[in-house]
């Protein structure tokens, strides 16, 4: 069954495009691809943008665009979504146009999630060029990045049969973690490619639709370079430092201007299809990944009972 084949681009509504743009290039090290009075593109790669920042209210995910092999294979997954019971329609000229793809068809997701299928999508005229980054940005065949939806009380059998039945992803894993008595993070992540996940669903309480989404470069250096900037310009975080243990991820959160996060990383696992294993894990992190509250109560902790503190006041 063939499905989408990466996630392609992400669409925001954000109330305040003049922070999101010093945001995605002097803190992310994104290039500003172009900007108008109603919002602004962002390019990681050869792509003319990889994110669309648009003026409006929502301060949250508005389109998720996935891109498709083919003609064909759009068409199967239009025959597959209508066979479903799913909206679907032709996003028509002017949309391809401004989306830079050959053909656009949405559809809605269980939780309401726009999804845009795409063909075609164009590479710019221009290389991509950043004055921050050593490295580069790790895109490719494993699309833009990943995303971490929240399920919004959807069971996950119905967004399952979605994703998985419909759009073709497989699981990859899933983790189980209590993070406090009777708070449960519940999370399952889902590939379409090699890159470990490309979207992944979270049963916890979180009121945006999006809780992340996950950019990740090809030199270490990069996301320390990353977490400097952004500790500096006073960006609030929302997880410090750390790995996850299901994708290897050595990355940081960051808290947006719109009040979801970025996750900045490094080092993400690749699958293979013939090999893989979905397995249950019970922690989201194997270190780090603290709030930043409680890592300053430590640090406060530490500089009170450092005896060279003690020392220089003597």
């Amino acid at each position: 069954m063939s499905g989408v084949k990466e996630l392609a681009y992400v669409v925001y509504e954000v109330t305040d495009l003049a922070a999101w743009e010093h945001f995605g290039t002097a803190l992310l090290g994104m290039q500003l691809a172009d900007k108008d009075a109603d919002g602004l593109s962002l390019r990681m790669d050869a792509k003319p943008y990889r994110w669309r920042v648009e003026r409006g209210t929502a301060d949250d995910l508005v389109v998720s665009g996935y891109e498709v092999a083919g003609a064909a294979e759009l068409d199967e997954l239009v025959a597959r979504l209508t066979a479903a019971g799913a909206e679907v329609a032709e996003g028509g000229a002017a949309l391809a146009a401004a989306r830079r793809v050959d053909r656009v068809v949405t559809t809605v997701d269980p939780m309401g999630n726009r999804i845009e299928l795409v063909t075609g999508f164009a590479d710019a005229e221009t290389p991509f060029a950043s004055d921050l980054l050593l490295g580069e940005f790790v895109t490719g065949a494993g699309g833009a990045g990943h995303q971490v939806l929240l399920s919004k009380g959807v069971s996950r059998e119905a967004y399952l049969a979605f994703y998985e039945g419909v759009l073709g992803f497989r699981i990859s894993d899933i983790i189980v973690e209590e993070l406090a008595p009777g708070i449960v993070a519940d999370l399952i992540f889902l590939h379409c490619n090699p890159r470990h996940h490309s979207v992944a669903f979270g049963d916890m309480p979180h009121p945006k639709k999006t809780h992340h989404f996950m950019v990740e470069v090809t030199d270490m250096r990069d996301v320390g370079m990353a977490w400097d900037r952004c500790l500096k310009a006073g960006q609030p975080f929302e997880m410090t430092l750390g790995m996850h243990p299901n994708d290897n991820m050595f990355s940081f959160y960051v808290t947006t201007p719109s009040g979801f996060a970025v996750e900045y990383g490094w080092g993400g696992l690749l699958i293979d299809d013939a090999t893989w294993e979905v397995k249950t894990l019970d922690r989201l992190n194997n270190w780090g990944h603290h709030p930043m509250q409680a890592e300053l109560g430590w640090l406060q902790a530490a500089i009170a009972n450092d005896p060279a503190r003690e020392d220089a006041h003597r």
